[in-house]
């Protein structure tokens, strides 16, 4: 006897073949997922958390460690190695750049003079221009706002001023995330509201250098994630002229800093807050200037990302990935408990166990179309991983069906939802929706857009050349306690330990959810896999041109 639910599951997948979204061979598959071993993935986050994997910082002992971990499992699943020249690795060209003892920092604000330590007042990168050195004296400080300048919004902070010479000091975010004349979508950050933009903006405005102001609600984050974040390594792709894309000097400071800076130019910080929320907004020559001097080690290295293909048994040639971030800090600043190993567990040590566990699962289902399961590097430095494999890819972008990224995927109960990160419209969401609801989970619309999600997880990358692509959230609306709980921990999380030594694997954790996050995860994937339908961004969406200019090569 067939139950009720299963009667409507076969109906459901029946119009949705009718409507299009699914080819007849997929909607004859209506297998139930696999069965997902919790205390497996369990172990593969420990072990890759572990002290003895260092952090998992690219270019350090610990990413061999890594990278020969990760293709064992995928060998041991039964995976065919899909990198370069045969092997489970693609290679990753990076330059690496470190400072090299301690900068010697100050700035004078007025007339008096403010010796700043690094990781206090101020937190800046090693140089990413290939220079071995940082040495400037007395260079004035501007005051530009948001450091914007986006001609079809009609918006333009820097008015013409001249920078050459002069470190920009800038606001993160976008002009209205508290309200502003400016159209950037609210409470949605634009990619204008990244600092990534902003360091960019400066390149291109020919600044000495670059300081955004840290406030912890518009950046959402705390200053101890842009401490340990920015005082580490940095790494960058290998560009032909890096001084093109960034400035001698980049980093943050603290708002409290800042507002020294302006009100020893007679303005109040909030004051110059709201004035750069309007169009009108003019630079602020500030009455104080700033010194640098640091050594800094720039190498060009080779990084790894790990590729394993699950071979397709009826369109080979057509690609459905799975990726996720194996790389964390490293190893860094002490904590306040003199800890240095960022173990990153959550962060991302559960995505790339999630990665191996679907691996395994997909191995054994042979699926229409060929599936990758991508562990990509250097995410923490710039999705800089995914970048290159976006520029070189392994298998062709046309073909590739759509992308599934997982930064984090569990949650630390079980949920009665789910979410993407960010805001995007497009089919992978649409299906994704579906197939949540069939498990009894909803879609909840990121509940942080203004933390602008969606520009900071290695889907980014590929969705900017047009592949439908998502990096899945696991939902923060608890089954006991509700979205409230849910956000309360999402909170403590964010403040305890994000790209902190504290994220560390811990026995007593609530898998609860990780099964349903699986089976979802899972269910997406195969569903395209098993089908021969073309996902696609919506109609406005700013990826779509790029998308359909490869249809040609889709059959």
């Amino acid at each position: 006897m067939i139950s009720p639910t299963s009667r409507f599951a076969r109906k459901t997948l029946r119009a949705l073949a009718l409507g299009g979204l699914l080819s007849a061979s997929a909607a004859a598959i209506a297998a139930p997922a696999p069965k997902f071993d919790i205390a497996r993935v369990s172990n593969d986050i420990k072990t890759l958390a572990s002290d003895e994997f260092e952090g998992r910082g690219p270019a350090t002992p610990a990413e061999k460690k890594t990278i020969d971990y990760l293709a064992a499992q995928m060998k041991a699943a039964g995976l065919q190695p899909a990198g370069e020249k045969g092997s489970w690795f693609q290679d990753v060209p990076l330059r690496m750049s470190n400072i090299v003892g301690t900068p010697t920092l100050s700035m004078t604000i007025g007339t008096a003079a403010a010796p700043l330590s690094q990781g206090e007042q101020i937190a800046v990168r090693a140089a990413e221009t290939g220079q071995t050195a940082v040495d400037f004296k007395d260079l004035p400080l501007v005051f530009v706002g948001y450091g914007v300048k986006a001609p079809e919004r009609g918006w333009d902070d820097f008015k013409g001023v001249d920078l050459k010479g002069k470190i920009m000091v800038v606001l993160v975010n976008d002009p209205d995330f508290e309200g502003g004349e400016g159209d950037f979508g609210g409470k949605l950050m634009t990619y204008y509201g990244r600092w990534t933009y902003k360091y960019e903006e400066a390149a291109r405005q020919g600044a000495a250098g670059v300081l955004v102001v840290h406030e912890s609600e518009p950046a959402s984050y705390g200053w101890a994630t842009v401490k340990n974040s920015n005082t580490n390594t940095m790494f960058d792709i290998v560009r032909a002229d890096p001084k093109a894309a960034h400035t001698q000097m980049e980093g943050w400071i603290q708002k409290d800093l800042a507002a020294q800076l302006l009100k020893a130019s007679g303005i109040d910080f909030e004051a110059a807050k709201a004035a750069a929320r309007k169009k009108d907004f003019q630079p602020i020559p500030l009455k104080a200037t700033m010194s640098a001097n640091y050594g800094v080690k720039s190498e060009i290295i080779t990084s790894h990302n790990v590729a394993g293909l699950v071979r397709g048994s009826k369109y080979p040639d057509e690609t459905v990935i799975y990726s996720a971030h194996w790389d964390h800090l490293g190893i860094g600043l002490p904590d306040a408990k003199g800890d240095r190993i960022y173990n990153g567990a959550l962060d991302n040590a559960s995505g790339t166990a999630a990665l191996l566990e679907l691996a395994r699962a997909y191995a054994k289902a042979k699926p229409e179309r060929s599936v990758l399961f991508l562990a990509v590097t250097a995410e923490e430095k710039g999705l800089l991983g995914s970048e290159f494999y976006a520029d070189n890819p392994l298998r062709p972008l046309a073909t590739t069906a759509g992308v599934i990224n997982m930064d984090g995927p569990f949650a630390p109960e079980k949920t009665l939802d789910f979410s993407i990160s960010g805001a995007a419209k497009l089919d992978l969401l649409t299906l994704l929706t579906e197939e949540g609801g069939k498990l009894g989970r909803h879609y909840t619309p990121d509940a942080r857009p203004e933390a602008g999600s969606f520009y900071r997880s290695d889907h980014f990358p590929m969705a900017k050349r047009g592949v439908p692509a998502i990096s899945y959230d696991s939902g923060s609306e608890l089954v006991n306690g509700g979205a409230a709980r849910g956000k309360e921990l999402a909170d403590i999380y964010t403040r305890d330990r994000y790209h902190q030594p504290a994220d560390e694997y811990d026995a007593t954790w609530n898998t609860s959810s990780w099964t349903g996050d699986l089976t979802l995860l899972y269910n997406l994937g195969n569903r395209i896999a098993n089908s021969h339908i073309w996902p696609n961004w919506s109609q406005d969406s700013e990826f779509r041109a790029t998308r359909d200019a490869s249809a040609a090569s889709r059959k």
